[in-house]
């Protein structure tokens, strides 16, 4: 008798654990849908914020190609520091920027024939702009905005010193920030 009383006891065990279990995955789905949602509402936001629907053409990656140039190490403007009276000041502290930059290229686009066996010889001009964008910002402002509104004026004043679009975008990478 103390055996199926047993056994019953262990199958009401099981029955409890099977329902708990249902009930459990039941939550743990519906907040994973939800956490699913949340993303991509977040991937869709930042993908509007940092590219812009109709801001630059639609290159493929077989019709790009990429120009890898030098290092580049650029003086920032000095920073504004606020004194312990209240007043500001400027800051004497020289803050450098330095990262690589690559050019995109349309190879469809009219102007890359011209431009594309030579683009080389054009690296000091094109450092050149890049350098008075950049340098009109200081640490703090280059910080927030590097890779957003700082990198489109760099590629605007790019474009600009071509006079044409075949450069339709720049890759920023090993971002460092150093002081002397």
């Amino acid at each position: 008798m103390k055996k199926n009383l047993l056994s019953v006891l262990i199958l009401v065990l099981m029955i409890v654990n099977i329902a708990l279990s249902a009930v459990m995955m039941t939550n743990v789905i519906s907040t994973n849908k939800k956490t699913a949602e949340l993303m991509d509402s977040i991937g869709v936001a930042m993908n509007l914020e940092l590219y812009t629907p109709g801001a630059g053409p639609e290159v493929s990656l077989s019709d790009t190609y990429t120009h890898v140039m030098d290092q580049m190490m650029i003086p920032l403007a000095y920073s504004q520091v606020t004194n312990s009276d209240g007043t500001t000041s400027t800051s004497s502290k020289q803050v450098y920027l330095v990262f690589d930059i690559s050019l995109l290229m349309d190879k469809t686009h009219d102007d890359f024939a011209q431009y594309s066996g030579s683009i080389a010889d054009y690296d000091s001009m094109i450092k050149d702009a890049v350098e008075r964008v950049v340098s009109n910002y200081t640490e703090e402002e280059c910080r927030a905005s590097f890779t957003g509104d700082i990198r489109n004026e760099m590629l605007t004043a790019i474009q600009n010193l071509f006079e044409s679009k075949f450069i339709y975008g720049i890759t920023l990478s090993n971002i460092k920030y150093g002081g002397s």
